[in-house]
């Protein structure tokens, strides 16, 4: 394990006030998206789409790394440039989703277990080879009517923490996604419970497995109330609740957090990043980041909807977003002047 190559590309993805942009939907989650807006649910049609992305002039100001699919980094742009050296011509660093996704789990209803580990070693090796220089494994957590069990959260942390060691013999940082969920109706002090208990019990996998913390990135869901739960917090209580859970339970080693935005509206998720760094950015051991999907990529790809005369305007979309984002790690970012580039 090359320690040192490791702690630099975990720097590397924090470093000047930037953060990641995952583009690595599954191919049916991102025909998903595509469907809503009349777009052709194919591969050349996401390869268009994924390549928009990639070619925004100026994403590297705000983007310093992007979470790819399996599909998308074996792929190339229109004029023949390989994603990887496209995105590396532009500043920005390429990760790869390792997972296999979140399977339903043997015995527990309504919890799932993230599979992909069979054959891990042998991906990251050919991904390395492409170019890739991070990973991102994904483990989710649902909260409900007596969940999560004390199993699912122990499977979950168990094959994060085995996926991370891999990554590290390869040479990859690993991104740890433990996401406790949206969905429901649950409290935000629910969430903080359910966080807390997840992180935890995530470090001390990782401790086990003796995954080097300096060279790794924490990709968690902010505290929240459930989407339905009718009382929903300003960004002020969710960036303290949010922090303190962190500071209860995220070792100080770990050079960075970058928040998965989980559904969130753009702007909502921008303001809440925004709240804890003009909050706390200065008291707390890590860089608070972002590591969004749809928080960025929302509002282009409504513009975009397939039309190559739209590509222009919805990159433009693209910028602003990653720019809101960049600010938000400044504690910069203002609400209520981020007019959205379209009705959402």
């Amino acid at each position: 394990m090359n320690t040192q190559k490791l702690i630099e590309t975990a720097a590397a993805l924090f470093a000047n006030d930037k953060g990641l942009l995952a583009i690595d939907e599954s191919i049916p989650t991102c025909n998903k998206r595509f469907a809503q807006f009349g777009i052709a649910q194919t591969e050349e049609a996401r390869r268009d789409y994924r390549e928009l992305i990639v070619t925004t002039p100026g994403l590297g100001e705000s983007i310093s790394g992007a979470i790819l699919s399996d599909e998308t980094i074996h792929q190339y742009l229109t004029n023949g440039t390989p994603f990887v050296k496209a995105m590396q011509d532009a500043g920005i660093i390429s990760g790869i989703k390792v997972d296999g996704g979140a399977k339903d789990m043997a015995g527990h209803t309504a919890e799932k277990i993230t599979e992909g580990l069979d054959g891990l070693r042998e991906r990251l090796a050919a991904y390395g080879q492409i170019g890739a220089r991070f990973a991102k494994w994904r483990a989710v957590i649902a909260i409900g009517d007596g969940i999560p069990s004390r199993s699912c959260i122990e499977a979950n942390a168990h094959a994060l923490a085995r996926y991370a060691a891999l990554c590290q013999e390869a040479g990859l940082v690993p991104v740890v996604e433990p996401e406790v969920l949206m969905d429901g109706a649950h409290t935000l002090a629910r969430c903080f419970e359910v966080t807390e208990d997840v992180l935890r019990t995530v470090f001390a996998q990782l401790y086990r497995h003796q995954v080097l913390l300096e060279g790794m990135v924490l990709k968690p869901n902010m505290v929240l109330p459930g989407l339905t739960c009718p009382q929903q917090e300003m960004e002020d209580v969710v960036a303290d609740a949010t922090v303190k859970c962190l500071l209860r339970a995220v070792p100080g080693a770990v050079p960075g957090i970058a928040f998965l935005s989980g559904g969130q509206a753009p702007e909502l998720a921008s303001a809440r990043l925004n709240a804890m760094n003009a909050r706390f950015k200065s008291r707390v051991p890590w860089a608070l980041a972002f590591s969004f999907a749809r928080a960025i990529q929302q509002p282009a790809l409504q513009i975009w909807r397939g039309e190559p005369a739209n590509v222009a305007a919805a990159q433009k979309a693209l910028y602003h977003r990653a720019r809101c984002n960049f600010a938000a790690r400044r504690g910069e970012y203002v609400l209520t002047s981020d007019a959205p580039a379209v009705p959402l």
